[in-house]
């Protein structure tokens, strides 16, 4: 009897109640990121001005700098980076001035068929070295263009290598400090020279309120996004 009544189905009554649903993995993924995402809002919110100020110093580096064999006037920036750099050759830091022609414009050379000067960016600088007093036989001047920070550490090391300097300064915009340094250092990296890095103080860049300014802003995100890229070049 008792067999028949255990192997007998029974069915329970609907109760009405709902069954509990299953929580999908997906959503237990979604709640910490969402926390994640108002937590740092919040953090953001609350102490903006002190993470923003930290990045854009991140970006600037600068050393005491000493007597050395020669200076360096990153290309760029022609205005700010040339009266910077005559102020510390007036000053007798270093005897001579290294500049590297920029990649000529779209067009040059169409221009130049056509018979029609247009002036180039590096005659720019060496005439405002000239106008600022600097003499023309303290000049040196890059034998082909550069595109980028890391062919110009490349040509200044070529003449290292055959003027045997020992000590260099470089000059350049507050907010390419850090890229400049890391860049020339590591091609420098099996040479004893010491490198010392001044940003121009007539540059308008302020690592207290760089956020206030569009310039600023796109100078800062476009310097990031090349340190980014140098140390995954590193990285390889």
């Amino acid at each position: 009897m008792w067999e028949k009544f255990l192997n007998k189905d029974v069915t329970l009554p609907d109760t009405g109640m709902p069954e509990p649903e299953k929580r999908s993995p997906r959503g237990r993924f979604l709640k910490p990121v969402l926390l994640g995402v108002i937590l740092a809002y919040i953090l953001v919110a609350a102490f903006h001005v002190q993470i923003l100020t930290a990045i854009g110093k991140f970006l600037v580096i600068e050393h005491d700098v000493s007597k050395s064999d020669l200076l360096v006037c990153l290309a760029g920036a022609n205005i700010e980076r040339g009266l910077a750099t005559a102020d510390i050759y007036h000053k007798g830091l270093a005897p001579r001035i290294f500049v590297a022609p920029e990649e000529p414009p779209d067009g040059l050379h169409l221009l130049e068929a056509k018979g029609i000067e247009y002036p180039r960016a590096i005659d720019l600088m060496v005439t405002l070295l000239q106008e600022l007093g600097v003499p023309g036989s303290a000049i040196l001047i890059g034998e082909h263009p550069s595109g980028s920070t890391k062919g110009e550490a490349d040509m200044v090391r070529d003449l290292i290598e055959k003027e045997k300097y020992r000590s260099i300064i470089l000059i350049t915009s507050p907010t390419h400090t850090r890229r400049t340094h890391l860049t020339f250092t590591k091609v420098m990296e099996e040479r004893d020279i010491r490198i010392q890095v001044v940003p121009t103080r007539y540059s308008n860049f302020s690592a207290e309120e760089w956020w206030k300014h569009r310039k600023y802003i796109r100078e800062v995100i476009l310097e990031y996004e090349k340190l980014v890229y140098y140390y995954l070049k590193e990285l390889r």
